[in-house]
């Protein structure tokens, strides 16, 4: 099959985006992931389903198959400012990693128009579809959650294993660019010690480039009522500004590494 013609499901496609990658993005949501993290922003991201979601009062139906070249017909749009700042297409989700072949397929379709490429990742996938997309890929922007998988699984429904053994092997493959997002989350992540552990673990990946602290926020709270489902972080306050330059100055001091605050 041409792999222009190569067909995935997708939820949202975002123009102009400063923080998920190098320079301005245009960001591809795939639908469809492994993790059911209790903070996630994108619910409506985690079934591959198309499914109906109430957003200000009225229904829409989120999700729709798109091929490659659809895809890359929107993405091009903005092709002079990926040349002045250095961006770019990032595939985001959910978990693009689901949607392997399509996944491949737009990094290569990416590629054949010369655009960078980013992904936005847990790496919670066989080192196999990982390995595929490499040669394609420019830029991993990978979560590190928490060093102890029970915990782990607790809050994301997934033991931590296999995303850290990726983490090490994708470390080890020579990507030019690999950073580390630590989604910062009270009563799951957010002590010092948690922190340390995780940056002391980043620390240990061959070539990691940076380390980006990502504090909870509660903006996709109303998702959940629009898809009929519980919120289940509606008691947690985001993490101060005092106690995220505490945990950056934990992490930079821990792994020796750039860091950083956000995107």
């Amino acid at each position: 099959m041409d792999i222009m013609e190569q067909k995935g499901r997708i939820f949202d496609i975002q123009r102009f985006s400063l923080h998920d990658g190098d320079g301005i993005r245009t960001i591809v949501f795939l639908k469809g992931c492994s993790l059911r993290c209790r903070w996630c922003c994108n619910p409506e991201s985690q079934e591959y389903k198309i499914q109906p979601m109430v957003v200000q009062g009225e229904e829409q139906i989120i999700g729709e198959d798109r091929t490659v070249r659809e895809v890359m017909e929107i993405v091009e749009r903005d092709r002079p400012y990926y040349n002045r700042s250095g961006g770019g297409m990032t595939l985001s989700g959910g978990e693009s990693l689901c949607q392997p072949e399509f996944t491949k397929a737009l990094f290569m379709g990416a590629k054949e128009y010369g655009f960078h490429t980013a992904l936005e990742s847990t790496a919670y996938s066989s080192y196999e579809v990982i390995e595929g997309i490499l040669p394609y890929l420019d830029q991993y922007l990978m979560d590190i959650k928490h060093m102890d998988s029970s915990k782990h699984k607790e809050f994301t429904g997934v033991p931590n294993e296999l995303i850290h053994e990726n983490a090490r092997r994708i470390a080890s493959s020579g990507l030019s660019q690999l950073s580390i997002r630590i989604p910062v989350v009270p009563t799951f992540n957010d002590t010092v010690e948690e922190i340390r552990d995780i940056a002391i673990f980043a620390k240990s990946l061959k070539g990691i480039k940076r380390i980006h602290l990502l504090p909870y926020h509660r903006l996709g709270q109303d998702k959940y009522q629009g898809l009929g489902r519980t919120y289940l972080m509606d008691h947690i306050q985001p993490p101060t500004a005092e106690h995220m330059h505490r945990l950056l100055e934990t992490a930079e001091q821990a792994s020796g590494l750039p860091c950083q605050i956000g995107g």
